[in-house]
């Protein structure tokens, strides 16, 4: 096995031959690499070691970004006021970074004016296009029509 670590001449050792140099040291032998040929092993102190990655981890999971969607529904036949106070608030959750899914909801015979469902979507989408660009066009999908707005990058 290859075997690395701090104070220790890096090379090619027997099991026996690690271990035995890993308690010299009084430290662990920890398997790296089990994969590669030969398998790559370091001498350190495995408490030290599990510490370390949990702390790797812990730092990783801080610098990934949660994407946040919300939510707007209209109807096939929305009124102009209610569609710009709806638009108000889709700038403000694509200004804040968060993405939109617009949907339009049929009720029962409604279904009938998919066209007016579309038109007020691609019309909204229009009209935050400075705001955000639209990641998914409008689709039906059973009696909703779906729409997806994600933020410009900044």
């Amino acid at each position: 096995m290859r075997l690395v670590g701090d104070n220790i001449e890096p090379g090619v050792y027997s099991l026996s031959e690690a271990l035995s140099i890993a308690e010299d040291q009084e430290m662990d032998l920890v398997e790296i690499s089990p994969n590669a040929n030969p398998p790559v092993c370091k001498v350190v102190d495995f408490q030290k070691f599990i510490y370390q990655q949990k702390k790797k981890q812990k730092e990783l999971k801080a610098k990934q970004q949660q994407v946040v969607i919300k939510e707007i529904r209209f109807g096939p036949n929305i009124d102009d006021h209610d569609f710009n106070f709806k638009l108000e608030h889709a700038k403000k959750f694509l200004q804040e970074g968060s993405k939109v899914k617009c949907y339009v909801f049929f009720k029962g015979r409604a279904i009938v004016y998919k066209e007016h469902g579309q038109i007020t979507l691609l019309k909204f989408a229009t009209a935050l296009d400075e705001f955000g660009k639209v990641e998914k066009m409008p689709v039906l999908e059973g009696k909703k029509m779906i729409m997806f707005l994600a933020p410009n990058k900044k």
